[in-house]
């Protein structure tokens, strides 16, 4: 995919979106359930798509919600639902609409007191305190936001009462019941108005900034932080924890200067990203080129998505490759955390091999797992996992006690402990990853983006099902072809390509017609490259 020529500077006044006419799709534009890219679709993180593109209108809030309905009355779930949102315009609507059919079918619903933002890793969070020590009523959640994506997109989560993202089996039953819905005209939706929404009994306001913030020591070494008194940026990307982190400086007294921290559904003070679209996301060096600008100004700094469960760290070295924090934060926090033995490390079969090289170092388990932070939940709320990411930027670990934090990624809790290693290390986060290098050889790693017909997005099932036989890679030979993940037997939907000394792996979007190529060497950046154009070149047959 080709550069951007504007990439990593400001957007202009005609490349923002109209937020009245996105506003007035969602309410007005009718959904045809009939056209399978205008139906109910849950991908790796819930339904997405836009109101102008008939995929995230009001009748798909008012199925979905109802559909969570239907499932809870399943499942037995009969606890409070915490309900949060993120700032894209079309979560304000999608949230008063869920908020109107979850009261309406006489559910208890928490919700940030002053009706305000809530990330994804605080309604983890606060699911998970509700629901501990308790075996029935318990909570789950839903969080409405498309996450770093453009500003015209929605997006709709459920978790349930494990704390994090819903697995296939959850999501492919609430899918079907909402395009059911949908095709019956939402027959069999309840809903009130928003005005008697507000009025309910059964709506109970929670002060989460609080609760959360004043937990952070339980999981974040903040005295260590404090006495290091470290100067350091944050890029709140205008997101739904603006509020977090002006609690955290005054709760804690730290020097954070924070950029982007008003609400503006345009996200006009975004810098355009590599393709030339407004995308927040803190893992691009185009979308974080304002704080990169003034990384010399500060110790750390600290970017994160709309909805903060995602984390981007600049040194003055530059924005960390997010597999390099990763594989520094398993590294320091299976050094100075008490873990049991026992506790294994969890990572995505897409990220970085030096992580698989830190884990051995600490003598721990690796579990490698499809993309997706769903397959996680489960072994974090058994504490079977210390550290779970993955390499899209996003990650959380178990607290100093050894218990569960959250099960959803924290990008808050991931941009602290950048803070904490340098206060405790005295060393940034680039310069300890430079010394695992030392330790453990250099490693390239890089993800292509690259654009796809209808025919090759299709053509993706058959090669998963049947996998090619691949001898030689780069100079090397083939040791292995997956199809599915070492670490639960999983099918990731794609397949991954394995020599001694490098590795390419290549799935679709789950979103878009893109498919990505990720690969890595574990020589040189001109090895990498090899194996970069032996994957383009296998995939033309391929597809």
């Amino acid at each position: 995919m080709t550069k951007h020529p504007r990439a990593g500077q400001p957007a202009q006044v005609d490349e923002l979106i109209h937020v009245p006419s996105l506003m007035a799709a969602y309410y007005v534009n009718e959904p045809n359930p009939g056209k399978v890219p205008q139906q109910v679709s849950f991908g790796t993180s819930g339904h997405r798509g836009s109101a102008l593109k008939l995929s995230f209108n009001e009748a798909h809030i008012l199925a979905i919600s109802q559909a969570i309905v239907a499932y809870r009355e399943e499942q037995g779930i009969t606890g409070p639902l915490m309900l949060g949102k993120d700032t894209h315009a079309l979560s304000e609507a999608a949230y008063i609409t869920a908020l109107e059919v979850f009261i309406g079918n006489g559910i208890e619903v928490h919700i940030q007191s002053d009706l305000g933002y809530t990330p994804t890793p605080v309604i983890s969070h606060a699911i998970l305190r509700y629901n501990q020590g308790r075996k029935d009523g318990l909570a789950d959640g839903v969080v409405i936001t498309p996450s770093h994506n453009p500003p015209q997109d929605g997006g709709f989560k459920y978790n349930p009462p494990h704390g994090g993202p819903a697995d296939s089996n959850v999501t492919k039953t609430i899918e079907k019941y909402a395009n059911a819905i949908l095709s019956s005209e939402l027959l069999g939706v309840n809903v009130v108005s928003f005005a008697q929404a507000k009025k309910s009994r059964r709506l109970k306001k929670m002060d989460w900034v609080t609760a959360y913030v004043t937990d952070l020591p339980r999981v974040i070494d903040m005295e260590a932080i404090q006495r290091a008194n470290l100067k350091v940026g944050i890029d709140a990307m205008g997101g739904a924890g603006i509020a977090y982190w002006h609690a955290i400086q005054a709760e804690y007294g730290l020097d954070l200067t924070i950029m982007n921290d008003h609400v503006d559904p345009t996200f006009g003070f975004m810098p355009l990203d590599k393709d030339g679209t407004i995308r927040m996301d803190c893992s691009s060096a185009d979308a974080m080129a304002g704080l990169l600008r003034l990384k010399d100004d500060f110790a750390v700094g600290i970017g994160n998505d709309p909805d903060f469960d995602r984390h981007g760290i600049v040194t003055p070295d530059g924005l960390m490759n997010p597999n390099h924090f990763l594989a520094v934060a398993i590294d320091y926090l299976g050094r100075h955390r008490a873990w049991e033995p026992d506790v294994a490390i969890g990572k995505t079969l897409v990220s970085s091999a030096m992580i698989d090289r830190v884990v051995a170092g600490l003598e721990r388990t690796l579990v490698e797992v499809p993309v997706g932070f769903k397959w996680f939940s489960q072994g974090l709320l058994e504490g079977r996992l210390g550290f779970a990411g993955e390499e899209s930027a996003g990650a959380t670990f178990i607290d100093r006690t050894g218990h569960v934090w959250s099960t959803d990624k924290d990008g808050i809790v991931m941009g602290l402990l950048a803070l904490e290693i340098l206060a405790v290390t005295g060393k940034s986060p680039s310069a300890y990853y430079h010394e695992l290098e030392a330790r453990y050889g250099q490693a390239s790693y890089a993800r292509l983006d690259c654009q796809a017909t209808p025919e090759q997005m299709d053509a993706f099932a058959e090669l998963v099902s049947n996998p090619p036989h691949v001898s030689e890679l780069a100079g090397e030979s083939v040791t292995a072809v997956m199809v599915k993940a070492p670490g639960n037997g999983a099918g990731f939907g794609g397949v991954k390509v394995c020599t001694e000394n490098g590795w390419f792996a290549v799935r679709p979007s789950g979103t878009e017609p893109v498919y990505k190529i990720y690969a890595e060497s574990l020589r040189s950046e001109a090895h990498l490259r090899q194996i970069q154009q032996a994957a383009q070149i296998l995939l033309q047959t391929w597809l």
